[in-house]
């Protein structure tokens, strides 16, 4: 979806930094147990495979956890996937509170090429920075119905969340189980917003 982000990479840390990430880990882990909120799960997991042929299509977002780019967003947020060279053409647009459209265009591909898991990486960035690699950011399919009419995507620090349908409403039974596997993928479901329909 509207997603443009720095991806993470991994730093060397000095001893004294490896103390103060321990340290602010079991922070994290002791601040949650008091909230009563779930400990993280695990690594994030992506499905094993994905057919971007079947992928591409409309797509309409039913759900997603909060994030400043689609702030603005307030109905009707649609994704369009088209095969192209390999990856994908997207186009993300939803309508705004004062009824207009924004529109953002990018492009998906493989994370890795020789990996059949549904890991990708997106990017909206102009097409003469797509060699930097911070211009693309995660973009993982954590389930996926048999049909290819319902997906769950989320990244792998799991900050970013989304519940996608071929129609703009999604019955209930099929959005309670995206959501579990959120869930048991550590993400706080508790914080996901429903997206109002056109």
């Amino acid at each position: 979806m509207f997603l443009s982000r720095s991806r993470c990479t991994t730093v060397r840390r000095s001893g004294v930094g490896r103390r103060i990430a321990v340290l602010t880990a079991a922070w994290s882990v002791t601040a949650s147990v008091a909230a009563g909120l779930p400990e993280p799960a695990g690594p994030v997991r992506p499905i094993g495979s994905l057919d971007l042929e079947r992928y591409a299509g409309r797509w309409y977002e039913v759900a997603r956890l909060p994030n400043r780019f689609q702030r603005r967003c307030v109905a009707d947020v649609t994704a369009d996937y088209e095969l192209r060279d390999g990856g994908l053409t997207v186009v993300n647009e939803c309508e705004t509170a004062d009824g207009r459209r924004i529109r953002a265009e990018g492009r998906a591909r493989l994370a890795d090429a020789s990996q059949p898991d549904a890991r990708l990486e997106v990017r909206f960035a102009p097409a003469l920075l797509s060699f930097l690699p911070f211009v693309w950011a995660d973009y993982w399919v954590l389930d996926l119905t048999d049909d290819y009419g319902a997906a769950l995507v989320g990244t792998p620090d799991r900050r970013f969340l989304w519940v996608l349908s071929r129609r703009p409403e999604l019955d209930e039974a099929t959005y309670d189980r995206l959501v579990g596997t959120a869930a048991r993928q550590g993400f706080d479901v508790t914080r996901l917003q429903r997206t109002r329909p056109r």
